[in-house]
């Protein structure tokens, strides 16, 4: 089965009620194919908490959890490309996440920009878009 780590600009579009990325993202839960890890939980959490949608919280929680195995060479050398290529200013979370990705062989859902200018020369599969029920796969050469 094909797991898709949804990040969490994803989740915010889904959760302020964008119909079409809704869609895209409803499709992903359905297939059960959608996963998460704590770094994009603790980005989504804390909000959802002040809210008071506790329900919302229990149902992010209950998703598939990949744990996070951080490689701080790895992390070093991510980045130390990322500024070879020109790109300066890509935080350490998106590296996290980035590495995540590649550490299990996972598809990554974003809509973060960081992610696209990276997908241009760091190997890792994202999930771009869907237009029926064939997923369409990006793979960075």
């Amino acid at each position: 089965m094909t797991r898709i780590l949804v990040d969490s600009s994803v989740w915010i579009d889904y959760f302020n009620g964008n119909n079409a990325k809704a869609n895209i993202l409803s499709d992903i839960i359905d297939q059960n194919s959608v996963c998460i890890n704590n770094l994009i939980l603790a980005e989504l959490v804390p909000s959802i908490k002040n809210t008071g949608e506790l329900n919302l919280v229990d149902l992010l929680m209950s998703i598939s959890n990949i744990t996070i195995h951080i490689d701080w060479n790895n992390i070093m050398d991510l980045q130390t490309a990322n500024l070879k290529h020109g790109f300066t200013k890509i935080g350490i979370p998106d590296l996290i996440i980035l590495q995540n990705v590649i550490q299990n062989d996972l598809l990554l859902f974003s809509f973060d920009k960081h992610f696209k200018l990276m997908s241009s020369f760091h190997k890792f599969k994202t999930y771009e878009n869907k237009t029926d029920s064939n997923l369409k796969i990006g793979k960075a050469e």
